[in-house]
């Protein structure tokens, strides 16, 4: 799913019609409003390409519905798929800002050039992010996601150059 960004996820069938509720997962909800050709990708990798006929908010998930999927066995035939878009259709950050999928799979090293590890996930915890690291030793390094620490970000090189504070690192 690399050149793929998941904005929702296909959680089950609502109504009679072919529509779906989602889960929302992009930073920019309003990009629903102008979406047209998205691409389903089911649990096992298989790619659909479907067309968004209608999507509307409903407290906090959205329905989705197809062009051609009009029964409840055509949403169900969704459930749990991602419904994706082309990165390159991925909103425009500013400088400095990430979407987590850039930083995701990046390794991490210190300036002096030693490995840390391989980032598994970004952790939204209301204030800073916190970079969840993998270790090559099976251990886990919380690292927080700020310029200070995080003084260099690499997304093409999927590499991040941390300096850690003292301690951060040791156990």
């Amino acid at each position: 799913m690399d050149d793929l960004v998941a904005v929702a996820k296909i959680l089950r069938p609502r109504g009679l019609r072919g529509e779906a509720v989602a889960e929302v997962l992009t930073d920019f909800p309003e990009r629903f409003e102008n979406l047209e050709n998205v691409t389903a990708v089911m649990p096992g990798g298989v790619r659909r390409e479907l067309i968004l006929e209608n999507a509307w908010f409903q407290k906090d998930r959205i329905v989705l519905k197809f062009k051609g999927l009009n029964t409840v066995e055509d949403a169900e035939a969704l459930r749990d798929a991602e419904i994706c878009i082309d990165e390159s259709e991925a909103v425009e950050l500013e400088e400095g800002e990430f979407f987590d999928w850039q930083l995701e799979g990046c390794e991490a090293i210190t300036t002096e050039g030693e490995p840390v590890g391989k980032i598994r996930e970004v952790l939204r915890t209301g204030g800073t992010e916190v970079l969840v690291v993998d270790t090559a030793d099976g251990r886990e390094v919380l690292i927080p996601f700020a310029e200070s620490i995080c003084t260099e970000v690499d997304v093409e090189r999927k590499r991040i150059t941390v300096n850690p504070p003292e301690g951060l690192l040791e156990f």
